[in-house]
Formats: structure tokens, sequence, C-alpha cells
């Protein structure tokens, strides 16, 4: 059977990228009823079984992070997928343990989980009889404990051939700092992230009642609607940043920023050592971040190296002034001018406060992940009874704490000047 006509059309040209292998990471995200899972499903099959008439004998794992879920899920979905192309005569079901077999090659679907420490070991120990692991799926993804230890399968189960294709599904957690959602605006090369809803899908492909279902919670409870359904990491109601735009800022951009201002936040061995630039806007009251370093266990003498090496401009670099030995250190290097911050009373609550009142903060997610993702992510600190309230948490905001060093010649109120500054 053509795949093309058991799959929603919203994927075709999905199809189309997976088939010329165009990526090696599939990130697939959507809500109820997307049909993710489902082209998954299908694909997996399918690839295996072009690469057997080009004599490639690739295999795959399907993976949750639970065992017990395996057989109601990636099992029986693949196994759909597999009657869906109308192949079912070629494929050999096992239940004990859980396998698909490509009877004419030997090629073989195994499924894991990765709950505890003796499943990862069985992980790393998967072999196959014949050819090599070149298809992995991650099934819900975000139950997974985030990207080391997807990082570490993959390193497991990956190797020995090539024109791998990993595969991950997920409905986005509601939770803007949810592992899952920070990764995902994490721009690469080769990696490619898909949105689906139920909207795409032909409606008989769901039934009446889905759509009876999806449009009474629409109407009970709007942000539920749009997590569940639509796919959207709605949040809890308490992100601190609610002006973030995520997109490229282009080199030409870039290239006409005349109002330039660089930070640091120390760190080393837990906390990153954090520099970034901005650019702003004030007529505009626009904010772009368009460069960063951060990196843990990285000595101030390997971060001036690195410094110098993406440094656009000559502007001089607020660091936080808590650390003046390091800012004296990085001085004594030549070439750039670091000063320490004014920090004093409040100014943690003023400078978060004054980036909130900016009309937009545009964030470019390629040059600067970790500053998307701890300001997408950054949310006001809860009581013991799990209601927000009107702190900002000390934590997950390096990028955000240099920013506002940054920028602390342009909040207005101030009662320093920088020529009162000196260089440590």
């Amino acid at each position: 059977m053509n795949p093309y006509n058991v799959i929603a059309p919203h994927f075709y040209d999905l199809l189309d990228d997976v088939l010329d292998n165009k990526h090696t990471h599939y990130w697939l995200k959507g809500g109820r009823g997307s049909t993710k899972s489902s082209f998954i499903g299908i694909v997996i099959p399918l690839l295996m079984m072009i690469d057997s008439q080009n004599s490639i004998h690739s295999n795959a794992v399907a993976l949750r992070k639970v065992g017990d879920t395996l057989s109601d899920s990636v099992y029986a979905q693949i196994l759909w997928g597999i009657e869906m192309l109308g192949v079912s005569a070629y494929w050999e079901a096992k239940v004990s343990p859980l396998k698909l077999i490509y009877t004419p090659t030997g090629q073989e679907i195994k499924f894991k989980s990765a709950n505890n420490k003796d499943e990862h070991r069985k992980i790393k120990s998967t072999k196959f009889k014949k050819g090599f692991c070149k298809y992995v799926w991650y099934e819900e993804l975000d139950e997974f404990f985030g990207m080391p230890e997807i990082r570490s399968i993959n390193q497991s189960l990956l190797r020995g051939g090539t024109g791998y294709e990993a595969f991950y599904s997920y409905n986005p957690p509601k939770m803007l700092s949810s592992w899952v959602n920070g990764e995902s605006i994490v721009e690469r090369k080769d990696r490619l992230v898909h949105s689906s809803t139920y909207l795409d899908v032909p409606p008989k492909w769901l039934g009446e009642e889905f759509f009876v279902e999806a449009n009474t919670l629409k109407e009970q409870d709007e942000m539920a609607y749009r997590n569940e359904y639509l796919g959207e990491a709605t949040g809890t109601g308490g992100a601190v940043f609610a002006n973030i735009t995520l997109r490229k800022i282009t080199d030409e951009e870039i290239r006409h920023f005349d109002n330039i201002a660089d930070g640091i936040d120390f760190g080393f061995a837990v906390d990153p050592a954090c520099y970034g630039q901005n650019h702003y806007d004030k007529t505009r009251k626009r904010l772009f971040i368009f460069n960063e370093i951060y990196q843990v266990n990285m000595s101030n003498r390997k971060l001036w190296e690195a410094i110098i090496k993406i440094k656009i401009g000559s502007s001089y670099i607020t660091a936080d002034s808590a650390e003046p030995k390091s800012i004296a250190e990085l001085n004594s290097y030549g070439t750039l001018r670091v000063l320490g911050a004014k920090k004093g009373p409040d100014s943690v609550d003023y400078g978060i406060k004054w980036l909130q009142d900016l009309f937009e903060i545009i964030i470019d997610p390629e040059r600067c992940p970790n500053t998307a993702r701890e300001f997408k992510s950054y949310e006001y600190e809860k009581d013991k009874y799990g209601n927000f309230i009107s702190k900002f948490p000390d934590m997950n905001n390096h990028t955000i704490d240099l920013t506002r060093y940054s920028r602390e010649s342009d909040m207005k109120n101030t009662k320093w000047e920088l020529s009162n500054r000196r260089v440590v």
C-alpha cells in the first residue's frame, strides 16, 4: 500500500524528509488525536523494508520509560502500522520477549523500557543477529529524565552503521520548565521538530465523539484544551516573561546594531560561566539577545579566550560584582574591559521588572539556546499550597542575571552613574 494513503496530509512533507534521510532526529509533538505515533508506527517498518531492498540489514528499538506500557503502546502501534501497509504476512509477532521480525530478512524491532539501572544495562547490551540498529523511537518522551539519558541510550544503540534516524513523540508538558519544552526550542541542523494537532487529521479518522470531547473541554477550560488537544506548552500561569519571541536574528540585523551591551554571570563547577550580548532598541523598547557562552568547568582564562573569539564590537562588559577577583583576572589578560555591576537593594526585582516592561525580548534560539530556555521557562515561586507568589526564584536564571547587569545604565530611576563605577 502507498504509505501516503494511510497518513494524514499534514505528514506528507515529513515523510518525504524521513525517506530522504535529511535529518537524524525527528521530534514529533502534538496533542491528543494528532496521529503522530501512528505516523511513526507506519514509517519504521516501512523504512526497514526499503532498507532490505537495498541490501541494508537495519533493525529498530522502540522505547518507553516504563516496561508494562510497551505492549499497549509502541508494540501495538507498530503492529497497526504493519497492517495499514498491508504487509502483515511478512512480519512475525512475538510476545516473550516483545519482538517483531521481518521474515524475508530476519530484521527485528525490539521493545525496551528504561525504568531502572538493570533495564539501562539491557539497553546497552542490545544485540541483533544480523545488522545494526538504525532506528530508535522514544514514545512519551517527557517521561524520560532528560537529554543526558537520551544521549546515553542513543550512544549505546546507534552504532555500527550509517543513516540513523531517531523519532521522539510527546505531548508537550504544561510546565514551561519541563526539559522537553526547553530542549525542543534548541535548534540543531540534524533535528526537525514537527507539530501536529487533531485538526490536521481527516475527521472521519477520529470519529464524532472525539470532537465532542474536545469541544466540551474547550468550552470548560480553554487552557487545558490548548495543552491536551493543541499540544501547547501553556505554562501554569506563572511565567515571568510574557514578552519573549524566539526567532533567528540575522547577520544583517546584527550589522546594524548600534547599542550593544555585554554581561557576565560567573560560575564554575555547579553553575555555568555565562556571557551574553544584546542590542537595545530604545525607541521601540525591544531587546535583541544574539550571543552566548554557557559552560560549566570553565576557567576565567578559558572564558576570556572564548569571549575574544565571539564578541562583536568594543562594548564594555558588566559582570557580577560579587566576583571581584574574577573581574580583575579577566581585565589582567587585556583586550576586554570588564566592570562590576552596581547591585544594591531590590536590584534583582527592579532589573527583572524592567525586562518585563519591554515591548519585546527577541532571542535567537540557535545562537543562544540556553538563554532562550532560561527566559522561556522562568516562573514565579510558589507558596506551600502551590499558589504563585510575587517572588522571583534564584535558580536557572544565569542568563537573566547577566542580561540585567548588561543593561543597568539603561534602567530608569537608578541612583548611580556609569562614571561612578570602577574597573576592579
